[in-house]
């Protein structure tokens, strides 16, 4: 009976090593999930991280750990701060949100949601002007961009992004035609991935930074989010004149594009920068950069 005894104490103690265990495995996959969930709240909308660590205060101090509690939270918190408290705080950075109107519009509501909307007040200035005259000559037309800069802090990175960390650097969609059109549809869900490769005869400088190792070259293309618009055609003409109104103006310092597009469309000016294979392929947008 001694024995039998044991042996049930000794299974009891097992047990319960096993359950603290895997207790202990659970809190550190939860708190491991909090800090990669940090992580991603901050590289797409730099306050989101934040925003969730005053989250978890929060709901602690109620003392609920209910999901949807937290999540309604957490969207409360972040839609007051990108709406409200973002663009009042940004101008201390010398930044400004990008003002929608009639002629200039981002690509999609991601753009702004995200805090990737903000530039400095001359690049804002050149994008409210540059979208009038676009607008005035082609009656609906309008600039559409993409990802700008964060709202705060010079050096702090708009991943997957290599430059656009100060407030001075925008990316803009090309304009397309559909049925003979122009439009202001965009080839792909995201704005990005859909390419203008060179034609027969261009020069290939995408095969080259491929060739020589620079992989993430293309990258976008995984960035799509889809083909929505697969129709769209690359309005050359339209084009030519958009990057020559751009390089006419005197707070344009750089804008980045695929050498066989600058031939393409008989560009030439010291501002056209080709920007190197270490960043990634510029002929599904313009990159435009400010003094």
């Amino acid at each position: 009976m001694f024995f039998i005894l044991q042996r049930m104490r000794s299974l009891r103690l097992t047990r319960q090593q096993t359950h603290i265990q895997k207790s202990s495995k659970v809190k550190s996959l939860v708190f491991v999930s909090k800090i990669a969930l940090f992580l991603l709240l901050t590289v797409i909308t730099q306050i989101g991280g934040i925003i969730y660590l005053i989250t978890l205060a929060v709901t602690t101090k109620l003392k609920t750990k209910a999901f949807l509690f937290r999540s309604l939270i957490f969207l409360s918190l972040y839609v007051v701060a990108t709406y409200v408290l973002v663009p009042k705080l940004a101008s201390l950075f010398g930044r400004v949100k990008i003002k929608s109107t009639a002629f200039v519009q981002p690509h999609s509501s991601f753009y702004s949601w995200s805090n990737r909307n903000y530039v400095t007040k001359e690049l804002h200035q050149v994008l409210q002007n540059m979208g009038k005259d676009l607008s005035e000559n082609n009656p609906g037309i309008q600039l559409v961009y993409l990802d700008a800069n964060f709202p705060f802090l010079d050096g702090f990175p708009l991943l997957p992004h290599r430059y656009h960390n100060d407030g001075k650097k925008i990316d803009i969609s090309f304009i397309y035609q559909e049925n003979n059109q122009l439009t202001n549809a965009k080839p792909s869900f995201s704005g990005y991935g859909i390419f203008e490769s060179p034609l027969k005869g261009e020069v290939n400088q995408i095969n080259e930074c491929l060739n020589t190792g620079y992989s993430q070259y293309d990258f976008t293309k995984f960035i799509t989010l889809g083909t929505v618009n697969p129709k769209l055609k690359f309005d050359e003409i339209i084009n030519r004149n958009f990057l020559n109104d751009f390089l006419a103006e005197d707070f344009v310092q750089t804008i980045f594009i695929e050498p066989h597009l600058k031939t393409r469309l008989g560009l030439n000016n010291e501002k056209l920068i080709y920007h190197g294979c270490g960043t990634v392929r510029h002929d599904d947008h313009i990159h435009v950069e400010v003094k």
